[in-house]
């Protein structure tokens, strides 16, 4: 099995990361399990950060018996419910206050977390500091839409934001979507209640008039049924708006797909038909299906950080953690400046 080693100091561009072992409602057997997927894609190592004899039990259920995978031992949890100040200050040997310290310290080039999103959120910002100029960092998630996929920013890091914080997010999602998805000039579109410039709150209608202003390529307010038309590559709005959009795409998503097979079940000819169209109705599945998002990026910190959905399954946690090396090796977040 594999034994604890201590992460030893690497620069930058090496592809190690530091995959919090103890986040989210699975963890850790889908987390030390995805863990595992992940390391067989190839140039990358994992340093699970979580108590160690736990870890190298699930590490034995899993018959791992490589080294790319080692362990930072943290006997510390911080729980979903636990206040992310409060958590940070007072469980210091937590796997998320270790992991983001790993990234800190360049023992590790990217952190990943399906745990508190508000503490990683916390312990990023403060721990990592933010980029030159940047107010607030966000959360960015691609929704993979048929017709190309869609950067929503912010889903959750900032319930309330103020226009200028809006801007930030446009001039970091754009930079994000050249970057990982090599779109030249990437359309950025603001989410407000009509097309019109005179739609939405205050701040909204504010931040539409410096965004006009701004050096990207603005199109103008979008309402949320024009999302899956394909209409931008980037969009911005606060983040709690952004994450009742997500978590009611997720829901709906998940309607549809247990109302589909409901239909199927027990139907010949329906059955018949799901045979022909099966890959069809995989590539619709695979759409819906949040595991495959590969998690939600902070984009304004001095690090690669990305977070992953709570329910997360292994699939979903190789997919976040794939990601994270993805991002590094883009340069998408070294890009970005305020």
């Amino acid at each position: 099995m594999a034994k604890k080693k201590e992460p030893k100091k690497t620069n930058n561009k090496k592809t190690k990361i530091a995959l919090d072992a103890m986040g989210g409602d699975h963890a850790p057997e889908e987390i030390v399990k995805g863990a595992v997927e992940a390391e067989k894609e190839g140039e990358l190592e994992i340093v699970l950060v979580g108590p160690e004899d736990r870890l190298e039990k699930e590490l034995e259920k899993c018959g791992y018996t490589g080294n790319k995978i080692t362990i930072a031992d943290a006997s510390e949890v911080i729980e979903m419910g636990d206040s992310p100040v409060w958590a940070i200050k007072n469980k210091r040997d937590s796997s998320i206050v270790v992991g983001i310290d790993l990234l800190k310290n360049k023992e590790a080039s990217a952190f990943v977390s399906a745990g508190n999103t508000g503490a990683v959120v916390t312990a990023a910002t403060l721990t990592l500091g933010k980029k030159k100029g940047v107010h607030r960092p966000a959360l960015g998630a691609v929704f993979p839409f048929p017709a190309g996929p869609i950067l929503c920013l912010d889903i959750g890091a900032n319930a309330e934001c103020k226009p200028e914080m809006l801007v930030q997010f446009a001039h970091m999602g754009s930079i994000y979507m050249e970057k990982i998805f090599k779109i030249e000039h990437p359309r950025v579109a603001l989410l407000s209640n009509g097309e019109e410039e005179s739609k939405g709150s205050p701040p909204v209608q504010k931040a539409h008039k410096l965004l006009k202003k701004a050096k990207i390529n603005f199109i103008g307010n979008v309402e949320g049924r024009d999302l899956s038309k394909g209409v931008a590559d980037v969009l911005v709005t606060d983040g709690f708006t952004g994450n009742v959009l997500l978590k009611t795409g997720e829901g709906l998503g998940e309607m549809l797909l247990h109302t589909l097979w409901e239909a199927v079940d027990g139907n010949p000819k329906l059955n018949e038909a799901v045979n022909v169209l099966g890959p069809v109705l995989n590539s619709v599945i695979g759409t819906l299906d949040y595991t495959g998002y590969g998690g939600a990026v902070l984009l304004g910190v001095e690090g690669v950080v990305v977070v992953a959905h709570g329910r997360s399954n292994f699939k979903a946690i190789e997919n976040a953690v794939l990601k994270a090396k993805r991002v590094m090796e883009f340069g998408a977040v070294e890009a970005i400046r305020g």
